[in-house]
């Protein structure tokens, strides 16, 4: 591929992103307008298609039921990350934002569903900006930086996320969940060595 087209590439794929972004975010009227011009950018049907049944279902009372406390869907990084504290993974994404000069618009908390996906299409946005400017080398360190960030960041919230709305009946949310889970890499199972462990003088089988 040219690097002409890598660059449009990118650029729909930050297209792609951007509405993931707004389909995680509370609906308003100015949501509702954003959604559908966003989605006149974006050519994949599946996420057409769940802007334009969010026109029809979305709504604050919807959204916070299924998000809100005690919601089905939890939309923070932080609730899916048992082993990490809070302050450290704010840390964590507050490094990443600053690196790349991201910065999160709205109320939403910087682990939000919305603010991740958000920043994906910022990066996808900036490495097609470098590519076009022929700078392959920044191009690469975003690139880099984005791989990372969805290995490290949003594969803890996507499966399940998509599994927690599938069925839900809220066909705009399934849509975009399903979108959000083809596109964001399975996290690995993460293993907790217990300290002491290798102190401990009993065996197990052939051990």
């Amino acid at each position: 591929m040219t690097v002409e087209g890598l660059a449009g590439e990118r650029l729909r794929e930050a297209a792609e992103w951007r509405l993931i972004s707004l389909l995680f975010e509370c609906p308003s009227a100015v949501w509702r307008s954003s959604v559908a011009e966003m989605a006149g950018e974006v050519g994949d049907s599946d996420l057409r298609e769940a802007a334009g049944r969010a026109q029809e279902e979305a709504s604050e009372g919807l959204y916070h039921s299924t998000f809100g406390p005690g919601g089905p869907a939890p939309p923070r990084e932080v609730t899916h990350r048992d082993m990490m504290q809070l302050g450290y993974l704010m840390s964590e994404l507050d490094t990443y934002y600053r690196a790349f000069g991201f910065q999160p618009l709205g109320a939403e908390p910087p682990d939000h569903i919305a603010v991740e996906a958000g920043f994906v299409s910022y990066l996808k946005f900036k490495e097609a900006y470098a590519l076009a400017c022929g700078d392959g080398e920044a191009a690469a360190v975003v690139a880099s930086g984005c791989a990372e960030f969805l290995k490290e960041h949003l594969s803890s919230i996507a499966t399940p996320m998509a599994e927690a709305l599938a069925g839900s009946g809220v066909l705009y949310l399934e849509a975009v969940a399903r979108a959000l889970a083809l596109r964001t890499p399975v996290a690995k199972p993460r293993f907790v060595v217990l300290d002491g462990a290798a102190e401990d003088t009993e065996t197990c089988g052939a051990c």
